[in-house]
């Protein structure tokens, strides 16, 4: 199984909590996280493009969106067969597909856990 470098931002308070899980679920160490969000972070492409949508790099592949969460999965025991399942090109687009209605709601979901967080 391949090793994944995944680029995130941990600027961001559900992308901190999100890769906060997938490292405990992480239990192989397969998963090298790089968080984009400082200054000094080698970054493949730009930053500001790796800031708007999860990034993964797997077989020397840079993937966005869905496919590098599908990437991620694939590397955690766990959350493998959702991975796998991915692969097919029509469970990749409705997952894409959910994935930038998401990105379209994340800045509401932010506010909503930063002001929960708060109390």
């Amino acid at each position: 199984m391949a090793k994944v470098t995944i680029w995130h931002d941990g600027g961001c308070p559900l992308c901190r909590r999100e890769i906060y899980l997938m490292r405990r679920l992480d239990t192989r160490r397969r998963i090298n996280f790089i968080d984009v969000s400082e200054e000094g972070d080698i970054c493949p492409i730009d930053r500001q493009t790796l800031l708007a949508r999860l990034h993964a790099s797997e077989n020397g592949v840079l993937l966005s969106g869905a496919a590098a969460f599908a990437a991620m999965w694939r590397a955690i025991p766990l959350l493998r067969p959702l991975g796998l399942v991915a692969k097919s090109p029509t469970i990749l687009r409705v997952l894409e597909f959910a994935y930038v209605r998401f990105l379209k709601a994340r800045p509401t979901i932010q506010r909503f856990i930063v002001g929960r967080s708060a109390k």
